[in-house]
């Protein structure tokens, strides 16, 4: 078949997703994104690995920056073919690679700001990876899609989006490559979603694929049950109502952020909690929730009689959606124990930041983190708790309350993972194991292998495989 796999991202690291397929002289593309790991940001810099322009196609599994992130950066570059999504992966990734470019934008300027005052010159002079009106530069090639909607991409190719069940619009992407009646079928799961989330429906099953690039995060452990995860949310809550501190949340805008309030609302409704303000406080996040209550045909049975019957976790009594810098800064003067979810996830950059640095040296506060924390990003570093951090240029003593509650992962866990490969009826010719830290990695590969008896490969960054 002369079928060829490039791991341009996302290969024994976490974020950095980046996958080419080339066959009958078709490039694809599947994902593009961000790299947020500190060590690795300098390959947001470097070449792609392949030339833009000879890109046919994108395809995107979901919206979070480390899977589209660098979007705009190959559109700057020369690419100009479509970029397929799902209708609501669509609407997200705009809203996101606004977002990603107005924070490069004031990156930039903070750090030509912060060198000049320190009286430092770098190497070469501060500019944003690409800007606002950049990302918006590449918003008429996305080409919606609908679920389980062929699409053919070339001669011999078709793809369609399945769902995953990780955020609003998440796919699977199954993609059949033909040559003279000779067919083949590869997945790519991107970041995996699942089974009984809140919001959102369970991942879509497959009975057959020849080759799997299946996701690793939680590749060495398993997850706590939805009622373990509100049980630590609960506590954590009332925790800090003790104490007297805040509950500071570093939450994705996409998905995170909404399950975030879904518990809180309830957790109100059942009276486990105490009446708290609680801000969203991330534009990003606002929109994306928007983009939520456009969607209602993606919610789980659950989650749609919750909306019919007027409890939506989007609207509970003490929630404040805070849009402007301003009405951001006015939550610092706020007397009493509040909740403030912000972005980014990792604390890689956002107003979460700024609410680290007036929380973080209080014994009272609580830095709440409901998400995987990337080796080397500012949020692993915390919750590492190392006893000084760097925020914005200076330096913190670690004082606060740091607790990481691991139920609200969007990523299925190994468990999970293997009981939904095992609805494949035959053994796929390979399974490729990404978007995992090497040591996680590497477990999910021998747990794989000892349960499944199946080819499991760990593919190294830039590796180029060819498949049969």
């Amino acid at each position: 078949m002369d079928i060829k796999l490039r791991f341009l991202g996302a290969a024994e690291n976490v974020t950095g997703s980046r996958h080419l397929l080339e066959f009958n002289n078709s490039m694809i593309m599947i994902d593009c994104g961000l790299y947020q790991e500190r060590d690795l940001r300098y390959r947001n810099w470097e070449d792609f690995g392949v030339e833009p322009s000879q890109v046919d196609a994108i395809l995107l599994t979901h919206a979070h920056l480390d899977h589209c992130g660098l979007i705009p950066k190959l559109v700057k570059e020369g690419f100009k073919g479509r970029i397929y999504a799902t209708e609501a992966t669509a609407e997200i990734a705009k809203i996101v690679l606004l977002d990603a470019g107005k924070l490069q934008e004031e990156d930039a300027e903070f750090k030509r700001k912060r060198h000049k005052k320190e009286g430092r010159q770098g190497p070469r002079k501060v500019e944003p990876l690409y800007t606002m009106a950049q990302a918006q530069e590449c918003f008429h090639l996305f080409s919606p899609v609908k679920f389980k909607e062929p699409v053919k991409l070339g001669d011999g190719i078709e793809a369609s989006f399945h769902t995953a069940g990780h955020i609003l619009g998440a796919a699977v992407i199954k993609i059949d490559v033909c040559k003279n009646n000779d067919c083949r079928t590869i997945l790519f799961t991107g970041d995996f979603g699942r089974v009984d989330k809140p919001i959102l429906k369970d991942p879509a099953t497959f009975d057959h694929a020849d080759y799997l690039l299946v996701e690793s995060t939680y590749g060495d452990r398993t997850h706590s049950t939805p009622e373990d995860t509100k049980e630590q949310l609960a506590k954590a809550v009332n925790d800090a109502h003790k104490a007297g501190g805040n509950i500071i949340v570093p939450s994705f805008s996409i998905g995170r952020s909404q399950e975030v309030l879904y518990y809180m609302n309830e957790l109100l409704i059942e009276d486990r909690i105490p009446h708290t303000m609680t801000f969203l406080d991330s534009p990003m996040a606002v929109k994306v929730t928007e983009v939520f209550q456009r969607h209602p045909e993606l919610y789980d049975k659950d989650m749609a009689q919750m909306v019919m019957q007027n409890d939506s976790p989007f609207s509970f009594r003490g929630l404040k959606l805070v849009q402007s810098v301003a009405e951001s800064k006015a939550i610092n003067h706020i007397q009493g124990t509040i909740m403030i979810i912000a972005g980014s996830g990792m604390c890689t950059g956002g107003r979460i930041k700024h609410h680290l640095v007036n929380n973080i040296t209080r014994p009272q506060s609580t830095i709440l983190f409901v998400g995987y924390q990337a080796q080397g990003t500012l949020g692993r570093i915390i919750l590492e708790k190392t006893p000084e951090v760097r925020i914005l240029g200076q330096k913190y003593p670690l004082k606060s309350n740091v607790v990481q509650v691991h139920g609200f992962s969007a990523h299925a866990d190994r468990e999970e993972i293997l009981t939904w490969l095992k609805n494949i009826k035959t053994p796929p010719r390979k399974v490729f194991l990404v978007h995992g830290e090497k040591d996680s990695a590497h477990a999910f590969k021998d747990y794989l292998i000892e349960n499944t008896g199946w080819n499991v490969i760990v593919p190294k960054y830039q590796d180029t495989v060819k498949i049969d």
